[in-house]
């Protein structure tokens, strides 16, 4: 039988880590299965944008795995137990098992409540398509009143700057809030600081600091300073958390869910179990836990693809870079902030702002989807076979491989 690789996820580290290991594999050794619940490959990086009301590209994910062999399970992950090697799915059909000699999680994130009341019965987010569509919806009813709305953004990381700086723009008849825990834009440089807040000045983006939300309600927003704002539409966008399943699964986890691994992304506790993107506490070339972010995603899935076609097939796996080097802002469609970070994750004084930055996160954009659609392009042509086992009669175990693996074929460690 051949060695079955699974894929958790096909956002932008999944389906990038499917393809390459699709195309760099041989598929008479190995069998590629990617589980996803949507049919469609999600921008992540344009939620922000989709819930404003611009059109956002949405390939098929039959069509991005196109000629590569890979299979395709639309479902969603119920359950992963390590130690029968198996995924447990739901679907239409009821769902059922996969067993996997090889496992990657690349769950992603979602939205974090961060246990404050109301937020999940009544607030808005845009870390997943189905949620920025309602955020939509309810902004195009907003619009169509004759005394607009007010929309309250909780939250002053890149998400909640993004989003309340897009909705502004996009939508000027809504009168848009932006609710900063602390300083808006503690993390950047007095210059690009001084840049953010011009542009919400321009956007007519009222910002309210040092104000912690302590309750969300249909209407309002409570205050720990007993302050109730008024609101019609509430964004949640104070933080994230990564899908529950790993933790779930016994396999070594962080406080949040993140699991653990080695310098080759590695699960330290199951080592036929990989991580990328934002399911993986991956540290980072300055010894630094890598943040959750699509650059974080390409880092970790160029690695984990390295380890498993190094291990698989006996070659020296390469260590790929690991350094998160800027924070790139979109302020709108013609305005941004592309801020350098130090080897201390401290924003360096210079940064680049205006038309020029928003240029710039335009392409990243851009490049992130052609690749994630090509994922095979530009890697060899040359498929690799697995490592033939010496002598498959002698009672030799595949490591990493679990029941149904090929006693022809050994997974080199």
């Amino acid at each position: 039988m051949k060695h079955r690789i699974v894929v958790l996820g096909a956002g932008y580290a999944g389906a990038f880590v499917a393809g390459n290991l699709a195309r760099r594999l041989s598929s008479a050794d190995t069998e590629i299965t990617v589980v996803n619940a949507e049919p469609d490959f999600v921008q992540r990086l344009r939620l922000h944008q989709l819930a404003a009301g611009q059109q956002i590209a949405a390939p098929k994910l039959t069509d991005v795995f196109a000629g590569t062999g890979i299979r395709l399970r639309l479902a969603r992950v119920t359950a992963v137990d390590p130690e029968r090697q198996v995924v447990t799915v739901a679907d239409a059909d009821g769902g059922g098992e996969l067993g996997y000699d090889t496992l990657v999680c690349a769950l992603g994130s979602r939205g974090d409540d961060r246990g404050v009341p109301g937020v999940a019965e009544h607030a808005f987010d845009i870390a997943a398509r189905p949620s920025a569509l309602r955020l939509r919806e309810r902004l195009d009813s907003l619009g169509r009143r004759r005394e607009g709305g007010r929309v309250l953004v909780v939250g002053d990381g890149l998400t909640g700057i993004e989003s309340a700086t897009e909705i502004a723009e996009s939508r000027p008849g809504l009168t848009v809030t932006l609710i900063a825990r602390g300083e808006l834009g503690a993390r950047l440089s007095a210059g690009a600081r001084s840049h953010l807040r011009r542009a919400c000045e321009r956007l007519d983006v009222t910002v309210l600091e040092h104000t912690q939300v302590e309750a969300v309600e249909a209407t309002r927003v409570l205050c720990a300073d007993g302050t109730a704002l008024a609101a019609d539409a509430t964004v949640w966008t104070a933080g994230f958390a990564v899908n529950p399943i790993a933790a779930a699964s016994g396999l070594e986890v962080t406080e949040n869910g993140q699991i653990i691994v080695d310098r080759s992304m590695r699960s330290v506790s199951h080592p036929n179990v990989y991580a990328a993107g934002d399911s993986a506490y991956a540290i980072g070339d300055n010894g630094r836990p890598l943040p959750m972010s699509c650059a974080s995603a390409g880092h970790t899935s160029k690695q984990v693809i390295e380890a498993i076609v190094g291990r698989l097939t006996g070659r020296k796996i390469a260590n790929i870079k690991m350094t998160y080097t800027a924070n790139h802002i979109s302020l709108g469609r013609q305005d941004g902030i592309l801020q350098g970070v130090d080897d201390e994750a401290q924003a360096k004084p210079k940064y680049l702002g205006g038309r020029k930055a928003a240029r710039v996160k335009s392409a990243i954009i851009k490049t992130s989807l052609w690749a994630t659609s090509n994922p095979t392009f530009g890697m060899p042509t040359r498929r690799h076979r697995l490592t033939v086992a010496p002598d498959a009669s002698a009672g030799q175990e595949t490591r990493g491989a679990g029941p149904g693996a090929a006693g022809s074929v050994r997974a080199v460690v």
